[in-house]
């Protein structure tokens, strides 16, 4: 783990949050290299459960919302976590993360009052007068944003049931201890989907929520996780959330354990029927064919991007040898790694090789973004660094490009990643070599 983020560092995907001034705990800032992973993996969650889909609806709802969602959705009196304070260092920690009565901070024991109640919502004030009606909440998870605008969505496209919304977004908690890297933050991004469904065909129910989980599954592989490090987690009732009828938890074998990577809840009309009862307003579905009127369940598969961004790198962290001859090489599927394409000159001096090479970079470039280029030093210390960005294809121009073997003009060599194996292929046949092997 130690390895994964000081690569994760030296390389440019993440950074401690307000680093210069010391870092604020629980924040962590995305460099060039994780923006890119972050939106390759949000693009490809999109494509899949928006986009190829005719029962989706896409939305980006508000962080800041009336004070009255979180107090109807029950986030205000119990969205918390139980709290001990040592009564020798002052420090704070959660109950269920203390395993002896002996204090991480301080090493005394006993030291441990009572647990009490720690509401992990962001309050704030919205307009310029501070008072019991301007107190608002940064939002502790995106699933309200689309509950508060189901009736929106039935007005403006009449969907018929089933149907889901979708939502790529960040929510805030005030976590007690953040810990494990970004595992466990107080900013974090979800990708949630609110699917509505008719409760009266149970049967129906259970093989649309096995079927999101078999959605879920098949999303993890796209991403290149080792099938092997998950775990499908039924959660027993007396575990469940208060609102679930039906819970799965997705564990993931990090370098620090089997943690929950993605949950999946049948919340029933939970949610909706709390927003009708506060609100006044009328959430229930017509069923044009049967002539009524209910309120629809809801089952929730969620994502937490921040986690798969983790599982991701500590997957595709490889080390191949030994010592100071060990190469490291994040083998991140090519979909969505941050950069597909490297091109380099084989030599940098030479006008020819780097005009030829810079010909090919403008033209990879227009067609795939993500192509860098790399003449900074000899051609193996560019594979190196490359190797350890996650790059999947190095294409070098040599001599043999320029003629100087008649048999492989305009050929270029294409190195790979992951085995560091080499091949010649034709300039004309390059674009289409490369995208059949990023899908």
């Amino acid at each position: 783990m130690e390895q994964l983020v000081s690569l994760c560092k030296r390389r440019g995907f993440i950074f401690q949050g307000s680093e210069i001034y010391g870092g604020l705990a629980g924040t962590f800032d995305y460099g060039p290299l994780g923006v890119a992973l972050k939106n390759n993996i949000k693009n490809l969650w999109w494509k899949q459960f928006v986009e190829n889909r005719t029962d989706m609806y896409g939305f980006d709802a508000a962080i800041l919302m009336n004070q009255k969602v979180w107090q109807a959705s029950g986030h205000v009196g119990g969205f918390s976590d139980p709290l001990v304070e040592c009564s020798n260092c002052k420090s704070r920690f959660r109950e269920d993360q203390i395993d002896t009565s002996k204090c991480p901070s301080c090493g005394k024991e006993g030291t441990f009052g009572q647990a009490r109640q720690f509401n992990m919502m962001f309050k704030t004030n919205v307009g310029a007068v501070e008072n019991e009606d301007s107190v608002s909440y940064l939002r502790p998870e995106t699933a309200q944003g689309m509950f508060v605008n189901f009736k929106n969505i039935l007005d403006t496209f009449h969907p018929k049931l089933p149907f889901g919304m979708a939502q790529i977004g960040k929510a805030f908690r005030n976590e007690i201890a953040p810990r494990d890297f970004i595992f466990r933050v107080r900013e974090f991004e979800q990708m949630e989907i609110e699917y509505f469904v008719d409760p009266r065909n149970e049967k129906t129910v259970n093989e649309i929520f096995d079927a999101l989980f078999e959605e879920q599954m098949s999303f993890l592989k796209k991403i290149g996780l080792d099938s092997n490090k998950i775990h499908k987690i039924e959660v027993p009732a007396e575990d469940r959330a208060h609102y679930s009828k039906r819970s799965v938890d997705t564990e993931y074998d990090f370098p620090f354990g089997q943690k929950e990577l993605l949950g999946l809840a049948y919340r029933t009309d939970y949610d909706l029927s709390a927003h009708m009862s506060s609100s006044g307003v009328d959430l229930t579905y017509f069923d044009e064919e049967n002539k009524d009127r209910f309120v629809p369940h809801c089952i929730e598969p969620t994502f937490g991007l921040d986690r798969l961004i983790l599982a991701v790198l500590s997957d595709a962290y490889k080390v191949d040898g030994e010592g100071e001859d060990a190469r490291v090489f994040l083998a991140i599927p090519p979909a969505i790694s941050p950069i597909k394409i490297c091109v380099s000159p084989l030599v940098k001096n030479k006008d020819g090789l780097v005009l030829k090479a810079r010909e090919l970079f403008n033209d990879l470039k227009k067609s795939f973004g993500a192509v860098v280029w790399d003449d900074n030093g000899n051609i193996g210390k560019r594979y190196r660094r490359q190797d350890e960005i996650g790059t999947p294809f190095c294409v070098v121009v040599d001599f043999d490009t320029l003629g100087e073997n008649p048999e492989l003009l305009d050929t270029v060599t294409i190195r790979h990643r992951d085995t560091g194996e080499q091949e010649r292929v034709a300039i004309k046949d390059l674009k289409k070599y490369i995208e059949d092997k990023i899908n």
